[in-house]
């Protein structure tokens, strides 16, 4: 018979593979929208693709992220099989509530703010690692305006350049150029945001006391790289709507410019081992192509729906998970 602890370390598991899964779907329109809205890329071939460089990109580029998701946040050793669980129950439940709602918010807020309010929530304000969480929060709070201002620098420099151009020669150059530019950012998402459930899964075999230091083994990467390439390839109709055609009409030059500013954040961030959100760059970048055509190019009615949420997102995870850690807890004895 199985005990209670293995138990909780497949439900770990189950639950970290549903995140993956949800956060595949729920972040596909990062890399997508702008090849779909500008109809460079019907959505299913747009789907497809990002689903085998997300894959990629999970596989590919290191477990930094990982690292810092699984050791940065909370003392690992706080970290009960019970504790993550809750963690990442606060997070899909937000997921799944924005995406609902057509809301292109952050998994990663999520995922960070669920981690803090079940540690909390266990162990109380001892758990929680400063120097760790310091340069997450900056990192999440800068990456938007990082991505706003380099969409705003390379859609300027490339106005600049084909200044002399014919309109359909332009449209014609990058029709061909944001596919490239779609597939980095499709490659960039998988190298941040499969980590991300890479290091959850790696604390609880620490937790449960499957491996003795925090180094991420092989069969985790594939199985998240797995989990996010099929949530990819389900789609996330709605937010992808929301992302593609309400914050900026836009051209292919501009869905160029957005995705490569992005991207480039994106994957700078991965090596430096920081979980930033995928959702904010590219949201940022796409305000930032808007905002060299005129600033009431920009729908800024959407925008601040969007903010809202960003906004409302670590506090509602840490309330969700520490609400489901001591249901757990205090109900049904779990730690």
């Amino acid at each position: 018979m199985l005990s209670a602890s293995l138990l909780l370390l497949f439900l770990v598991l189950f639950l970290a593979l549903a995140f993956d899964f949800i956060n595949g779907f729920h972040d596909t329109a990062n890399a997508i929208a702008t090849s779909v809205s500008t109809g460079v890329l019907t959505a299913r071939r747009a789907i497809a693709m990002a689903a085998v460089l997300n894959f990629a990109g999970a596989m590919l580029v290191g477990t930094a992220v990982a690292k810092t998701i699984g050791k940065g946040i909370i003392d690992p050793q706080f970290a009960t099989q019970w504790l993550v669980a809750s963690a990442l129950l606060g997070a899909i439940v937000w997921n799944l509530l924005t995406w609902w709602w057509e809301l292109p918010s952050s998994s990663s807020h999520a995922l960070i703010g669920g981690i803090v309010g079940a540690g909390v929530a266990g162990h109380g304000w001892k758990t929680l690692h400063p120097d760790g969480l310091e340069p997450i929060l900056g990192g999440l709070l800068l990456s938007p305006l990082i991505g706003f201002g380099a969409a705003f620098a390379i859609m300027v420099a490339l106005l600049w350049a084909v200044r002399r151009l014919s309109p359909h020669l332009v449209s014609s150059m990058f029709r061909v150029l944001q596919v490239m530019s779609a597939a980095f950012m499709s490659f960039s998402h998988g190298t941040n945001d499969a980590q991300k459930s890479m290091g959850i899964i790696t604390l609880a075999l620490m937790s449960y006391g499957a491996i003795d230091d925090f180094n991420v083994p092989i069969w985790v990467m594939f199985i998240c790289a797995v989990a996010m390439g099929l949530g990819t390839s389900a789609g996330g109709w709605k937010i992808i709507k929301t992302m593609g055609t309400k914050i900026v009409k836009m051209q292919p030059i501009h869905g160029f410019a957005a995705e490569t500013a992005a991207a480039l954040t994106i994957v700078c961030a991965s090596r430096f081992g920081l979980p930033i959100s995928t959702t904010h760059i590219i949201s940022g970048s796409i305000m930032g192509v808007g905002a060299t055509r005129r600033l009431s190019a920009v729908r800024w009615g959407v925008a601040g729906n969007m903010v809202i949420a960003w906004i409302l997102t670590i506090p509602i995870t840490a309330a969700l998970s520490a609400a489901f850690y001591m249901l757990g807890h205090y109900y049904l004895g779990l730690s």
